[in-house]
């Protein structure tokens, strides 16, 4: 398989900033406006690509990477002032979307926007427009149509709670005529996020910026792709997991952690050609540039914890299919700009799998100085293509991370990245990543603006609340900012 991946450009740079954490007045960070602003902001930066979180719905938990829906898009992102602009909505609609800058409050969002795309939706009258998006998704429109029409019927319960005639999917598509007034509002909130982010696509390569989206490697098991395909996962007669999936215990996690997604049936993916992953991946490059694909060592060997259990010791690792997968990819696609990200427990299998398939990995600079000759350290990658980050969403913001540095530790990370002149120690971090070998550097805008945990950190892992809300104010993208990382960037020949 091909090597030589360098998605057509050497020695760049990138901003890590989800959609949802950009300002604006509406609750969450939105397709229009605020898009343009930051975009904007990343040309003025000298920047070359924009990497986002998952765009797609989130359920409970508020986390894009456990999505009820992996093929669609989160209609919170959609831009309530283009509706508003078209006269899908009035002047008083509008206001009832504004919220208080701040956290993002998902509750109120959950409780509020649907309603007033409704509004919108009374208001619409299809064009041909509309009616090639139907056409040209609904292989995965269709269903998700349905199954959140079910939703609606029995108030966002679980599928597994649903009646039987409705939780088994062969006999729910047979009544599907009577739901028809919801799946209609539920192809129009598809095609609204379809055109908006379509505009901020364009918007994008005109200003010649690539964007990076994220793709979870598993799906929920409470999500239109379990209840309509279950035999693609290892489900019992009931319908219920019989393994989940999670990672082992380690000196982070005494307990392991246990995510809970149903484990997919691979030899029977193998038999059909690996068609449903063909077609999400496909999905997920009609929406980007480049793919980073999360956990991609779940593809070389994966760890199943019998369902049912409290925590994951009592889990095993299973040996994958990730050559015969990424080959079916490669011929299917063979364009796909892909990132894997290799972190996590990494084996042999692991790294042969990263080699067969060419795609870069990911270097991390918080884990490059607890021994003296880290793979995460740059003076030791062997080659240019990987990308390298300070940190990511999943762990502490820069700022916190060096406050904390103590012992060794701290002695390496002093030595390896000395204080440079006028720079914090954040700062030389970043200057550390941006004059690597990498072929990408990718720093989150926490770290670019100094917030510590408290005020900006995304995620923490093994917690259930609390995460995926923070959001930077309209103050955080100044042109001063700009000019700072454009001059960095030039310094480290990333222009």
């Amino acid at each position: 398989m091909d090597q030589t991946r360098n998605f057509g450009f050497e020695h760049k740079s990138g901003i890590l900033m989800p959609v949802s954490a950009l300002a604006g007045p509406y609750g969450i960070g939105t397709f229009g406006r605020p898009c343009r602003r930051f975009i904007d902001f990343l040309a003025k930066a000298k920047q070359t690509c924009w990497q986002v979180l998952p765009l797609n719905p989130t359920a409970y938990g508020d986390s894009p990477y456990q999505s009820p829906a992996s093929f669609a898009g989160n209609l919170y992102f959609i831009d309530v002032e283009a509706l508003a602009e078209q006269g899908l909505l009035t002047k008083e609609e509008l206001a009832s979307c504004r919220h208080p800058l701040g956290r993002i409050d998902y509750g109120w969002l959950f409780n509020t926007r649907a309603d007033v795309l409704r509004r919108a939706y009374a208001r619409f009258r299809p064009n041909a427009s509309y009616y090639y998006f139907l056409r040209t998704n609904a292989d995965w429109l269709e269903d998700y149509a349905l199954f959140m029409a079910l939703k609606v019927k029995h108030g966002y319960r679980p599928w597994s709670e649903w009646p039987h005639e409705e939780r088994t999917y062969s006999s729910a598509v047979l009544a599907k005529a009577d739901h028809r007034q919801e799946m209609g509002f539920w192809r129009f909130v598809q095609y609204l996020f379809h055109i908006q982010w379509r505009d901020v696509r364009r918007y994008a390569r005109k200003k010649k910026i690539k964007i990076i989206g994220d793709m979870p490697i598993y799906v929920a098991y409470d999500s239109v792709e379990v209840w309509s395909h279950p035999e693609l996962f290892l489900l019992d007669g009931d319908l219920k997991p019989t393994v989940v999936a999670g990672c082992p215990p380690d000196g982070f996690s005494p307990d392991g952690q246990l995510w809970g997604n149903p484990i997919y049936h691979w030899e029977r993916m193998k038999q059909n050609g690996f068609d449903w992953w063909v077609a999400r991946i496909r999905r997920s490059l009609a929406l980007y540039d480049i793919l980073r694909i999360d956990h991609f060592r779940g593809f070389a060997g994966y760890y199943v914890i019998p369902f049912g259990d409290s925590t994951a010791r009592g889990g095993h690792w299973v040996s994958g299919v990730g050559k015969e997968l990424f080959a079916r990819i490669k011929e299917a696609l063979p364009n796909a700009k892909i990132i894997a990200e290799d972190l996590g427990f990494i084996t042999p299998d692991v790294r042969e799998l990263l080699d067969f398939t060419g795609f870069p990995g990911m270097k991390i600079l918080q884990f490059a100085f607890y021994d003296e000759n880290a793979e995460y350290l740059p003076r030791c990658y062997p080659h240019g293509n990987c990308v390298v980050y300070t940190g990511s969403h999943d762990a502490d913001c820069t700022a916190t991370w060096c406050e904390q540095l103590s012992g060794d530790t701290k002695a390496r990370f002093e030595r390896e990245c000395p204080r440079q002149k006028g720079m914090s120690a954040v700062w030389s971090l970043i200057d550390l990543a941006m004059g690597s070998k990498a072929n990408l550097a990718v720093i989150p805008l926490q770290d670019y603006l100094e917030l510590p945990n408290e005020r900006a950190r995304m995620n923490t892992p093994s917690t259930a609340e609390g995460n995926w809300t923070w959001r930077a104010c309209y103050r955080s993208t100044t042109k001063a900012l700009a000019e700072r990382i454009a001059a960095l960037t030039k310094k480290n020949g990333r222009h």
